[in-house]
C-alpha cells in the first residue's frame, strides 16, 4: 500500500497518475539530481580531471532507490536546499577512494538547476507527445465537420453563422502554437555549471587547463544545451519555461472553455466522449476532462508570475529568488502535463452534434443573417430604408413569433428577391471552409 504521505496528488486530479506526474515526482527529481552529479564526474573524467574509475563509481552509486527522500527533505532545512545532504549521502555511497570526486568544484545551485532542466526536458517530451495527439484529433474533427454550420457567438449572444470545422481548426491552431513554443524551449534547456560565484574558479584550482570547456562536456553528458554563461542569476531558462507552460495551459483552456459552454444541457452542441459521474445525481455526465483543463488554465498564470518575479535575482547567487522557483515550476510542469493528457482524451472523444447546431441557427427567428441582409438590401432599397425595415421586422419576429424570412416575403419591395437564399444561415458562412482548409495545411 502506498504511504499516506506519498506525493500522489490526492487533491490534484488534473495531474494525478499522469506521465508528467511520474517524471516530476520526488523520486524522479531525486534521480535527476543524482544524474547531474554523476554527469559532472564523468565530464571531469573525460577532460582528465578525474579518474575514469571515479566516474564509474559515482554513476553506479547514483541510483535514487538507494537514498531516503524523506530524510533528504528534512535535512535540507539545514542548508536551505536538498543538494547539500545529498552530496554527503552520495559521497558516502561512493566510498572513500572515489568519494572526493563527488560534486568537485560545483555549487548546490549548479546541481539543482541542472536537475530542474532535466526534469523539465523529460516532462516537456511527454507534453509534446500529447499535444501532437491532440492536434491530430482536432484536425480530424475540423475536416469531418468542415461545413457543419453553427451559430457564431460574440459576447455570449448569437452573432452570425460559422462552422464547427472552423472552430475546431482554431483550437488546433492554438495547440500547434503551444507545441511550437514548447519545442523551442525544450531544445534550448541548458545545463548549469559555474561554481560558487559563476567564475568556474574551483575547476581551475582542481587542475583544469581550460575550465570553460567543462560546461559543454557536462551538457553533452546530460543531453542539454551548453550554457553561454553560468545563469545563476540570469534566469532566462526558467522564464522561458514559465512562458511556454502558461501559454500551453491557456491554449488548452480555450478548447476546454468552449467545450464547457457548448456541452451545457440547454446547448448540447458537443459532448465529451465519456463524461464523469456525480456523487448525488445519477443522471449527470459531467464534462470532467474540460473541467480539469480549465482548472489548470486558471492556475498557471499565477505560478508563471512567481517565476517571472524571480528574474530580479540579486548578486551572483540569490537568496530567496532562486528558492521561490522550485515548487511553482514543478507545479506548472505537472499542471500542463496533466492538462495535455486530458486534452488528448477530450479531443479524441469529443462528439459534435451538427443537427443540434443547425436547429440553434433558428433560435433568433432568422436574425442571425441580419448582417447579410443589411448589406444585400441597402443597394436595392437605399441604406436608410433597409435599416428601418430590418429594425422593424426584427422586433416583429419576437412579438409575432414569425420568422424573418416570412415577414420579408410580405414586403412588396422584395417580391423579386430570392429570400430563401438570402435568409439561409448555411449560405452565409463566408470563407469558413477556405479558412479551415488553409489552417489544416499547417503541420
Amino acid at each position: 500500500m502506498t504511504s499516506p504521505d506519498s506525493d500522489t496528488g490526492l487533491l490534484a486530479p488534473g495531474w494525478a497518475g499522469s506521465p508528467a506526474a511520474s517524471v516530476t515526482g520526488n523520486g524522479a527529481y531525486l534521480q535527476a539530481l543524482l544524474d547531474a552529479e554523476a554527469a559532472l564526474t564523468r565530464a571531469q573524467a573525460l577532460l582528465g580531471l578525474a579518474p575514469a574509475e571515479a566516474a564509474t563509481a559515482v554513476t553506479e552509486a547514483a541510483d535514487a532507490g538507494r537514498f531516503d527522500v524523506r530524510s533528504l527533505a528534512e535535512r535540507a532545512r539545514g542548508g536551505g536546499n536538498p543538494v547539500i545532504p545529498l552530496v554527503g549521502d552520495l559521497t558516502k555511497a561512493v566510498g572513500a577512494q572515489y568519494g572526493p570526486y563527488v560534486h568537485r568544484g560545483a555549487t548546490s545551485q549548479d546541481i539543482l538547476d541542472t536537475a530542474t532542466m532535466l526534469v523539465a526536458a523529460r516532462a516537456l517530451d511527454v507534453v509534446l507527445a500529447d499535444l501532437d495527439r491532440t492536434q491530430q484529433a482536432l484536425a480530424r474533427l475540423a475536416a469531418e465537420y468542415r461545413d457543419a454550420v453553427m451559430p457564431g457567438r460574440t459576447l455570449t449572444q448569437h452573432a452570425v453563422p460559422t462552422t464547427f470545422g472552423l472552430k475546431a481548426a482554431g483550437w488546433r491552431a492554438l495547440v500547434l502554437d503551444a507545441r511550437d513554443r514548447v519545442t523551442g524551449v525544450r531544445d534550448s534547456l541548458p545545463a548549469q555549471l559555474g561554481g560558487a560565484a559563476g567564475t568556474l574558479a574551483a575547476f581551475g584550482a582542481y587542475g583544469a587547463s581550460d575550465p570553460t570547456a567543462l560546461p559543454a562536456a557536462y551538457a553533452r553528458e546530460l543531453g542539454l544545451r551548453a550554457p553561454d554563461l553560468p545563469w545563476h542569476t540570469l534566469r532566462t531558462p526558467v522564464a522561458d519555461l514559465a512562458g511556454c507552460l502558461a501559454f500551453t495551459a491557456g491554449a488548452l483552456g480555450k478548447l476546454a472553455g468552449d467545450v464547457l459552454t457548448l456541452s451545457r444541457t440547454e446547448i448540447a452542441e458537443v459532448t465529451e466522449g465519456s463524461g464523469g459521474g456525480s456523487s448525488a445525481m445519477p443522471h449527470k455526465s459531467n464534462p470532467v476532462r474540460s473541467t480539469l483543463i480549465a482548472s489548470a488554465a486558471r492556475r498557471a498564470p499565477q505560478l508563471a508570475a512567481t517565476l517571472y518575479g524571480s528574474l530580479a535575482a540579486e548578486d551572483e547567487r540569490p537568496a530567496g529568488a532562486w528558492h521561490a522557483e522550485w515548487e511553482p515550476l514543478r507545479e506548472l510542469l505537472r499542471l500542463v502535463g496533466g492538462a495535455a493528457r486530458d486534452a488528448v482524451e477530450l479531443a479524441e472523444g469529443l462528439r459534435a452534434r451538427p443537427d443540434v447546431m443547425r436547429e440553434h441557427l433558428d433560435l433568433t427567428h432568422g436574425l442571425i443573417v441580419s448582417e447579410r441582409l443589411s448589406a444585400e438590401l441597402a443597394p436595392m432599397l437605399g441604406r436608410a430604408r433597409a435599416k428601418a425595415l430590418l429594425t422593424d421586422l426584427a422586433k416583429r419576429t419576437y412579438t409575432e413569433g414569425r420568422s424573418l424570412a416570412e415577414l420579408l416575403a410580405e414586403e412588396p419591395e422584395l417580391k423579386d428577391v430570392d429570400l430563401d437564399e438570402l435568409t439561409d444561415p448555411a449560405r452565409y458562412t463566408g470563407s469558413a471552409g477556405v479558412l479551415t482548409d488553409r489552417a489544416l495545411e499547417r503541420r
